[in-house]
């Protein structure tokens, strides 16, 4: 498998992501986050490698980020990982690893810069959009 992505499995973004993945590309691996959790050794790659911060990566909608107080900018990026370590659900997702790069596929046609396919195609999302590949 040369394609990875944490996946949340009640995510219309990134169920879009995972059958774009399968139609233009391969059967990847899939990491359900939610139920695995983090490491903060993986995190810190992550958002290395995708040129993400952890306030860039932290889930504000429909997370406990607003309760935790995590949207104060003083909030260091120490505490959104130790926070994100706790509570899964605060990474935003989905993420994908592919061997193009890593990125935080949001929308979900931002998949199609992370893998090989053809220009001009095009991919019916589930709520009916249709979306190109560039």
């Amino acid at each position: 498998m040369s394609i990875v992505i944490y996946h949340n499995p009640e995510c219309g973004t990134s169920r879009n992501v995972l059958e774009i993945i399968r139609a233009f590309a391969e059967e990847p691996f899939v990491i359900d986050y939610l139920n695995t959790g983090w490491t903060r050794p993986q995190l810190l790659g992550l958002f290395a490698v995708a040129g993400l911060t952890p306030r860039e990566a932290l889930r504000i909608s429909k997370s406990p980020a607003e309760e935790l107080g995590l949207t104060d900018p003083a909030v260091s990026d120490d505490a959104l990982l130790e926070a994100m370590l706790e509570h899964p659900v605060l990474v935003n997702r989905p993420i994908v690893c592919t061997p193009k790069g890593v990125g935080l596929c949001r929308p979900s046609e931002t998949v199609f810069r992370l893998i090989d396919a053809a220009s001009g195609k095009t991919y019916t999302k589930e709520d009916g959009e249709v979306v190109a590949v560039p």
